[in-house]
């Protein structure tokens, strides 16, 4: 194909890309309206654990991990027709919705107890995420690699902080 042709195809995955990282966008602000509810007095007022990270580390690695979700996602797209992709990215939303509502549940309600609940359901659609964004495309598929990861810890976080408080 020459330039020309290429173009429609360049400008339809520019404008895919840049959907994705709307979506992982407004997903990321929803969770930092929700999270600064609490953050400040309840949250503070928490007995936390040893290893639990400095505030300042959570915007900054959450950002990254939106970023990457996004251009998983949009890799899995372009990867296959609709048919092929479905389960994949069906997959990829029910997480994205699923981090959202750990966010509110945690925060915007302060149910830790339900927030540990969901947050074990969240890694489960990451795991199962990864694993079907793998087959599609590789590259997504270690993009979701550090989300998975820092899910798990925060899991793990969240069950420190219910049995701490």
């Amino acid at each position: 194909m020459n330039q020309t042709a290429d173009a429609p195809l360049r400008r339809r995955d520019l404008k895919a890309l840049a959907a994705f990282l709307v979506i992982c966008l407004v997903v990321y602000g929803a969770n930092g309206l929700v999270t600064a509810i609490s953050v400040e007095g309840w949250y503070q007022a928490l007995e936390k654990p040893p290893f639990n990270p400095p505030d300042w580390v959570f915007g900054p690695v959450w950002a990254l991990l939106f970023l990457f979700m996004a251009v998983a996602g949009w890799r899995v797209w372009r990867s296959g027709p609709w048919p092929a992709t479905r389960p994949a990215l069906t997959a990829w939303g029910v997480q994205l919705g699923l981090n959202l509502g750990w966010s509110v549940l945690f925060f915007g309600l302060q149910a830790m107890g339900a927030a540990l609940v969901e947050i074990i359901l969240l890694l489960a659609a990451i795991v199962a995420t990864t694993v079907l964004m793998w087959r599609h495309d590789r590259v997504a598929g270690l993009l979701f690699l550090p989300y998975m990861a820092w899910v798990a810890f925060a899991a793990v976080l969240n069950a420190a902080l219910y049995t701490l408080n």
